[in-house]
């Protein structure tokens, strides 16, 4: 019986595919069509509609495997930052001067992530740093949360840094433009430090610092 259909090959493909979405027990209803459609298939001829099936879901299960290995290597290297960031946190408050805070950070921090350089430039007073070049530049590269990440014009980096290099961290310790200090990171790394990264601890490095330098100068 054709229906009223003189020719099949008449039939919209996307009317056929919506009609199949909207009626999704219709291979229920005609389970001989899974065995009997053949679909065209690279490597193996042709294939039944069910083995085609098969196919895609031991793929699909292939890329969530891939996901989920993935996933768990992210979350492991997630808890190794977060447990190393809470003994640097501790390491710091335990410094009794500037020197050894210096000192700390900087060896903690290259030894971790393999920066470059990592310096701690203190002002005495507020905003008189030893180089003045220096506020000026913090005035023009820091935003209003006191960051700056990107890349510096040599000059810059190697006033910060002491060498010109791929990616460079500014983090201001203090108030806006009232700076108590400031640390500088550099990373061989032009893509490491961006405009958009995340600063989640960065933040908590940031607090823990302008702390301590705080209190270190006034121990002075």
């Amino acid at each position: 019986m054709s229906h009223g259909l003189t020719d099949p090959s008449q039939l919209d493909p996307i009317l056929v595919r919506e009609y199949l979405l909207d009626h999704p027990d219709f291979f229920t209803r005609y389970p001989d069509l899974l065995v009997s459609m053949r679909i065209p298939h690279p490597e193996r001829g042709t294939v039944s509609l069910v083995e085609r099936q098969m196919m895609m879901l031991r793929q699909r299960v292939g890329q969530l495997e891939e996901e989920i290995t993935s996933l768990l290597a992210i979350a492991a290297r997630n808890e190794e930052i977060y447990r190393f960031y809470g003994k640097l946190i501790f390491d710091l408050l335990a410094c009794e001067s500037l020197d050894q805070l210096q000192r700390e950070m900087a060896e903690q921090l290259r030894q971790r992530f393999r920066f470059g350089r990592v310096r701690l430039h203190v002002a005495r007073p507020a905003n008189e740093f030893e180089h003045e070049a220096m506020h000026g530049i913090l005035r023009r590269r820091l935003s209003s949360d006191n960051y700056y990440l990107g890349r510096l014009p040599a000059a810059e980096a190697q006033l910060m840094v002491g060498l010109e290099t791929g990616s460079v961290a500014l983090i201001g310790l203090g108030e806006h433009n009232n700076w108590h200090g400031v640390v500088a990171i550099a990373s061989h790394d032009p893509g490491h430090f961006v405009a958009d990264m995340d600063t989640l601890l960065l933040d908590q490095l940031k607090h823990l610092l302008t702390y301590q330098v705080k209190q270190l100068l006034a121990n002075e």
